[in-house]
């Protein structure tokens, strides 16, 4: 079997999603090098930090942490590009399960009962065939088991990108972009919303509102990457 295995590597060699060199037996997706060069989050302070700091004033949560400090040009960014447009969704799932183990070491989502991730509209999702988010709220959910929850929350306006929109504008653009299709399933629960980035926050704003209009008993935010 290892033979076998041996000859699939020399012909379809496993290559790191970032700098391209071929990966050791030991290494997944991405090598040992770039994975201490990502440029982490320090978890602590928890309650009061540069993210959660984003909402004060617009949505209630409990708590909101991101795993990777987003830079122009660098490694977060290269991984989200190979993420969201290289059909790459491995790398969603890899970086969720490393963020549910922090989010268990910092026991701050004991009283977490459901994952709920930021849809895309069908549209979108139909073109690129997958929602990168949907592949990190499986990572959380498979470390943590706390269960996902990916059809009760919907997009139901199509927006183009927001990466090139001002703040009123993102914030327009999804506003009323969101929908609760199964209150049910939202009531009384302690929600975990999960996006792959978070830059202005009007994306997790508009859909942490709308979860909280059903009936959720408490709201809180992960993110892959926080945009400096």
């Amino acid at each position: 079997m290892q033979f076998f295995d041996d000859i699939l590597n020399i012909i379809f060699p496993r290559i790191c999603c970032v700098c391209g060199l071929t990966l050791m037996k030991n290494e997944e997706i991405l090598c040992f090098q770039c994975r201490r060069n990502l440029p982490k989050i320090n978890f602590q302070n928890l309650k009061d930090n540069e993210l959660s700091n984003r909402f004060l004033g617009k949505i209630n949560i409990k708590f909101a942490v991101a795993y990777l400090y987003f830079y122009k040009s660098g490694i977060t960014q290269t991984l989200l590009h190979q993420l969201k447009y290289n059909t790459y969704p491995e790398i969603g799932e890899m970086i969720g399960k490393w963020l549910g183990h922090e989010l268990l070491r910092d026991e701050i989502i004991k009283n977490t009962e459901l994952i709920i991730p930021v849809p895309l509209h069908p549209r979108k999702e139909i073109k690129r065939g997958y929602n990168q988010s949907h592949y990190i709220a499986k990572g959380i959910s498979i470390i943590t088991n706390i269960p996902t929850d990916f059809h009760s929350l919907q997009r139901v306006h199509y927006e183009t990108s927001q990466t090139v929109k001002t703040k009123e504008h993102r914030w327009k653009s999804v506003e009323h972009a969101f929908q609760i299709i199964n209150r049910k399933k939202i009531e009384n629960k302690s929600i975990l919303l999960v996006d792959d980035i978070v830059t202005t926050g009007a994306t997790m704003e508009a859909c942490g509102q709308e979860i909280l209009k059903s009936g959720a008993s408490g709201l809180s935010i992960a993110s892959l990457a926080l945009a400096k």
